[in-house]
């Protein structure tokens, strides 16, 4: 099985990267803005140099890893090859804010489509992604798509209409996170701490505490009272942070980000 990726830009590279470690770089192709581009891209991830013609004959699945405003134009470029196309083939459109609806706009309702969101940690195996099925696309298509970002992180299935507020929980959450990470650090560096060391243990505390509430279940609520000891040092943390409204600034980022994802198709 081959996958196809139009872009190979940060995330498209990254997930191509993570296709390849499934199929091998044989059977992920590559095609960027120009050959050179191309050429250069593919080599730096070991994916195979490729173009759209090559891409939409072949390829099961074809990442259109673009900017949101380029997606269009890649669109209307890949159609009239897919209309001739005879064997199974799925378009995964990865950019933030494009709807199936606009897809189906430019390629038509026929040819099966997949909107998708995802965050920068695919890079290292740890990312989240969500996507959805146009009308026309069928459980194979799914499947396929699962099997190939099968070592970038967790996938799941999503409404369409929640995709926006899961990018901007998941897909913008790793900035928040590393401003908080940062500034653990920085505290970390305040008390005494060096750089380095500061910088260790506020990134795997994160790590640890986000992999609680993944395998535990619990709310993370309840896994924060329980580090809460009467009278202890971590409560006299938190209530700065209340008096700070430091939940308050993460829900208003949030939307913030959901608002100006719903712009960008």
């Amino acid at each position: 099985m081959k996958y196809g990726f139009i872009g190979g830009g940060n995330m498209g590279g990254a997930m191509a990267k993570a296709a390849i470690e499934v199929v091998g770089g044989a059977n992920v192709l590559l095609c960027d803005r120009d050959e050179a581009t191309t050429a250069a891209l593919a080599e730096k991830i070991g994916a195979t140099p490729s173009t759209y013609e090559q891409i939409a004959a072949e390829s099961r699945l074809i990442f259109v890893a673009v900017k949101p405003n380029l997606v269009a134009m890649v669109l209307e470029k890949l159609r009239p090859m897919l209309q001739s196309r005879a064997s199974e083939v799925c378009v995964v459109s990865i950019a933030a804010g494009v709807t199936i609806a606009t897809m189906e706009g430019v390629l038509g309702g026929d040819i099966p489509l997949i909107r998708m969101m995802q965050n920068t940690p695919v890079a290292v195996g740890e990312g989240m992604m969500v996507y959805a099925l146009s009308p026309a696309a069928r459980a194979s298509d799914a499947a396929a798509l699962e099997a190939a970002m099968s070592r970038a992180g967790k996938i799941l299935p999503l409404e369409e209409k929640l995709i926006d507020a899961a990018t901007a929980v998941m897909g913008c959450g790793p900035a928040f996170a590393y401003l908080f990470a940062e500034a653990l650090a920085d505290g970390g560096v305040a008390c005494g701490l060096t750089r380095a060391q500061a910088q260790v243990y506020a990134a795997q505390m994160l790590l640890g505490a986000a992999k609680m509430v993944l395998e535990t279940g619990e709310n993370p609520g309840a896994l924060k009272d329980a580090v809460c000891s009467p009278g202890g040092s971590t409560i006299q943390g938190v209530r700065v942070l209340e008096e700070q409204a430091f939940r308050g600034a993460v829900i208003d980022a949030v939307i913030a980000a959901y608002q100006k994802t719903q712009g960008l198709g």
